[in-house]
């Protein structure tokens, strides 16, 4: 996996009114489509779940290059245990011009360390399976598999305290 481009300019920036055309301009590869919701879609879930969602803009310099959202302190499974709050990575959308330079390596490791310091001590993530799926980034990022399904998508979890998951 390639290491974060070599900028100091790299950040996550909220969401505004400044930089909201540019973010909508991010789009995946087209084979990649079927795999994550468009930015579009994940600024609606944003505004309707404003109480559990941080979405941010991947900037490098002034340049718009990506898109990544978490989701903070959901109850996982209420049904099962109301008591499980969750936070992980719930959209990452890196432009195709863009990708294969180390942006979604760095935004998710900026989401995930935004999560430890709310006090997580995991995060997780979902994602499809088959052709073009994402799992070896998840997985080469030190995200392992739980077992559970979530949507169809295979959930994945980080332990943030350093001690390995299972």
């Amino acid at each position: 996996m390639s290491e974060p481009p070599p900028s100091n300019a790299l950040r996550l920036v909220p969401v505004t009114t400044q930089n909201v055309d540019a973010v909508l301009g991010v789009h995946v590869r087209p084979d990649q489509g079927h795999l994550v919701s468009p930015v579009m879609k994940s600024l609606a879930e944003a505004y309707a779940h404003g109480e559990v969602a941080w979405p941010r803009a991947v900037v490098d310099g002034g340049v718009v290059v990506g898109f990544v959202m978490a989701f903070l302190d959901i109850v996982w499974n209420p049904a099962e245990d109301p008591a499980d709050l969750r936070s992980g990575i719930w959209r990452l959308n890196i432009d195709a011009r863009h990708q294969g330079k180390g942006y979604g390596r760095f935004a998710v490791g900026a989401a995930v360390e935004e999560i430890r310091r709310r006090g997580a001590d995991r995060a997780y993530v979902c994602w499809d399976t088959g052709v073009h799926s994402p799992e070896p980034f998840y997985l080469g990022l030190g995200f392992t598999p739980t077992g559970e399904v979530s949507g169809g998508q295979r959930v994945g979890v980080l332990a943030l305290d350093g001690s390995p998951e299972h």
